[in-house]
C-alpha cells in the first residue's frame, strides 16, 4: 500500500484472545477468531470485486454485525467505509453517492476457496469517511485514518481502562463517529461489543443487568434509561460516556443516586469522537473534563489570541485524533472556556449563537435553565429573524402539562436576563432529533419560523 502496515486490530485481537467474545448480537456471540475469519473473507471478496486502495465504499445499513465486518474488511484492502445515514431517503442517499463518487457495496460476500486472507492495514490510510452534520448546504465528507481511530481508542483506554472483560453497549448508530470509534475501542482492548439495532430503554436496562460495564449515551437516552429503571440501582458499571449536549444537574443526580458512573464528554467528527472527557475519580458533571491523552485544547478570541482561563472563545483542538488537513489546530466553531485545571466547559455551537440587539445569547445556557421549570420536559432554544434586534430567541418546548406563555416567560425572567428569555414559545409533543440524539437544527428552525 506504500506505507508501513500493521496488523488489523481484529486480527491482533484474534491472536491475543481467540476465544474471547468480540461481538454480541441478538443473544448470539461471535469470538475474536470467528470475527477475524469473517473480516478476512470479506476483505478478499472486496478485493476480488475490484475494490482498490483509496476507494470509498458507501454502505447503507442500520447497526448490524455485517456492518462491523465490512468496516474492518475495507481497511484491509485500503478502502474507506462511508456509512450512510439510514434516516435519509433513498433519493438523498443516492444523491450523496453520486455527489462524492462513492462505490456502493452490499454487506455480503465471502472469499473464494484457496485465496489468501488479508490481515494488515495501513494506518496512514482513511478508515472511514463520515458526513458532517452541517446546518446548511450539502454535507461534506471528513476522512478519518486508522491512526486517528487508534489514537482515540488508546487515549480513551488510558482514561477508562482497557480489559477483555469489558462489555460495551453499542446503541449509537454506526453511521456516526461515536459508534465507529467504539468498534476500534473494543478491538484494541479485546472488549466485547454488545451491538444493538437502536436504543430501547427496557432492553438497555436488561443488558446492564446482564453485565454491561461501559456505554456511550446522549442525555436524552440516559434520561429514557433512568425513567425505565425505576429505583433499582446499577451494579458493576464502570463508566457511561455522555456526549451530544450538556447534562442537567438533575439528570446527573438521578444517575448517581442509582450508582451509574456518568462522565461528560465533548467531541466531534473531525477529531474522531472524544476530545475531552471527565476523569472517573474527579467527575462532578460541571464540565466536559480535560483533554484526552495526546490531545490539546485551547480557547481563542475573535482576534485569534488565547483568552484567559474562564473566558469564552472558540474551541480549537490539536492532536493525533484530528483529521488530516484540518490542522495544525482544528477550528471547531464551538464556543467554550477552560478553567484553571484545564477542564472544558462547552457554551454553545457558534452556529447556534443568537445575537439579539448586540447581546449574545448562548442557547445551551438558556436551555439548562428552562429544564428546571417543573412543567418543561424538554426544550431547545433557536433564533428567528427580528426586524429591529436582528434575531430573537424562540423556545421550542415539550410540556408535561398545559402552561400559558406568560407563566413560562415570567418564570424565566426571574432567573435570567430579559434579552435571554425566549420571546416566542412553540409547543411540540417531542423535539426533532437526528440519529445521534442531538436536536435537528433545521427542523427546529422551521418550527421557530412557524
Amino acid at each position: 500500500m506504500g506505507h508501513r502496515v500493521i496488523p488489523c486490530p481484529v486480527a491482533e485481537a484474534a491472536r491475543r484472545w481467540p476465544r474471547g467474545p468480540a461481538l454480541v448480537w441478538d443473544a448470539n456471540t461471535t469470538s475474536w477468531a470467528e470475527l477475524d475469519e469473517r473480516v478476512a473473507a470479506a476483505a478478499v471478496s472486496l478485493r476480488t470485486r475490484g475494490t482498490a486502495a483509496g476507494a470509498r465504499i458507501g454502505v447503507a445499513s442500520w447497526n448490524h454485525p455485517d456492518l462491523v465486518v465490512h468496516f474492518f474488511a475495507a481497511g484491509r484492502v485500503g478502502a474507506a467505509l462511508v456509512p450512510l445515514n439510514m434516516r435519509l431517503t433513498d433519493a438523498e442517499r443516492a444523491q450523496l453517492l453520486a455527489l462524492h463518487q462513492l462505490t456502493s457495496s452490499p454487506l455480503e460476500g465471502a472469499a473464494r476457496e484457496g485465496e489468501p486472507a488479508l490481515a494488515s492495514i495501513d494506518p496512514a490510510l482513511p478508515a472511514a469517511a463520515l458526513f458532517t452534520s452541517g446546518t446548511t448546504g450539502a454535507p461534506s465528507l471528513v476522512e478519518l485514518t486508522h491512526a486517528n481511530f487508534i489514537s482515540s481508542a488508546d487515549a480513551s483506554a488510558e482514561n477508562l481502562g482497557a480489559s477483555p472483560a469489558h462489555r460495551w453497549l453499542g446503541t449509537l448508530p454506526l453511521f456516526h463517529v461515536g459508534g465507529l470509534a467504539m468498534l476500534y475501542r473494543c478491538a484494541r482492548s479485546g472488549a466485547a461489543l454488545v451491538l444493538e439495532p437502536g436504543f430501547d430503554a427496557a432492553r438497555a436496562n436488561r443488558l446492564f443487568d446482564e453485565g454491561i460495564t461501559h456505554a456511550s449515551l446522549v442525555p436524552t437516552t440516559l434520561e429514557r434509561l433512568l425513567d425505565a429503571r425505576g429505583q433499582r440501582p446499577f451494579s458493576g458499571v464502570e463508566a457511561v460516556l455522555i456526549g451530544g449536549g450538556p447534562m442537567t444537574p438533575e439528570l446527573l443526580g438521578r444517575a448517581r443516586e442509582l450508582h451509574l458512573p456518568v462522565l461528560q464528554t465533548y467531541g466531534l467528527t473531525e477529531a474522531c469522537s472524544q476530545v475531552t472527557t471527565e476523569r472517573r475519580g474527579e467527575a462532578d458533571g460541571t464540565t466536559a473534563g480535560p483533554p484526552i491523552s495526546g490531545v490539546q485544547v485551547r480557547i481563542v478570541g475573535d482576534d485569534g489570541a488565547l483568552v484567559a482561563p474562564g473566558a469564552i472563545g472558540e474551541i480549537e483542538v490539536h492532536g493525533p485524533t484530528v483529521a488530516r488537513g484540518l490542522g495544525p489546530w482544528l477550528k471547531t466553531k464551538d464556543l467554550g472556556s477552560l478553567d484553571e485545571r484545564g477542564r472544558l466547559t462547552v457554551v454553545s455551537r457558534r452556529t447556534d449563537l443568537i445575537v439579539t440587539g448586540g447581546e449574545n445569547v448562548y442557547p445551551a445556557e438558556v436551555e439548562a435553565l428552562l429544564k428546571r421549570h417543573p412543567l418543561i420536559r424538554d426544550v431547545a432554544v433557536v433564533p428567528r429573524p427580528h426586524p429591529h434586534f436582528g434575531q430573537e430567541p424562540v423556545g421550542v418546548v415539550v410540556l408535561a402539562a398545559p402552561c400559558e406563555d406568560a407563566e413560562l416567560t415570567g418564570w424565566a425572567r426571574g432567573r435570567i436576563a430579559a434579552f435571554k428569555v425566549p420571546k416566542v414559545w412553540v409547543r411540540v409533543p417531542e423535539l426533532p432529533r437526528n440519529a445521534g440524539g442531538k436536536g435537528d437544527r433545521r427542523k427546529l428552525l422551521a418550527l421557530a419560523m412557524g
